[in-house]
């Protein structure tokens, strides 16, 4: 037995081929002339804005933007997926929280290490010799313990 699938209706494009009589030499989609022709009026604004005058060529070339971008839309929606859809995506995608390419925190931050413009000498102790030879004072041993005294038990391990 074999189940069809209603995918053969939505093979089916909903095309408007232009008027009666006077079909136009293309195929485009309802969804694609709903979505081209505010976009052409979108297109002709900026183009305002940048300062393109009005004029033959100028109209030309908004509306062959216009149909590459009405295309790169139409191809993203279908019956599966609406142009609704593709907006909340798209403007959830353009709020959504990014990851911080800069790092915080860490083990060691280059900005945090406080930097001397002389390098630290070296600490001398009592009876060693600088480098230039002279002795810092006389040299101190710690004081001798006898090994009784080290060996010695506290008073509470004596009874044990």
């Amino acid at each position: 037995m074999r189940i069809r699938t209603d995918d053969e209706v939505y093979r089916v494009d909903a095309v408007w081929l232009g008027p009666p009589k006077a079909t136009f030499p293309w195929r485009a989609r309802y969804v694609a002339w709903g979505v081209g022709i505010p976009l052409f009026l979108v297109v002709l604004g900026v183009e305002r804005q940048i300062g393109i005058g009005f004029g033959f060529f100028s109209t030309a070339w908004a509306f062959v933007i216009t149909i590459a971008l009405t295309r790169v839309i139409t191809a993203k929606i279908s019956h599966e997926r609406p142009l609704s859809a593709v907006l909340n995506m798209w403007l959830r995608e353009l709020r959504t929280p990014r990851e911080r390419r800069t790092g915080t925190g860490g083990a060691a931050s280059a900005s945090k290490i406080r930097m001397r413009t002389e390098r630290p000498r070296p600490r001398t102790r009592r009876g060693q010799r600088t480098r230039s030879g002279r002795q810092t004072g006389p040299k101190q041993h710690p004081p001798q313990v006898p090994a009784r005294a080290r060996r010695r038990r506290t008073p509470a391990s004596v009874g044990r």
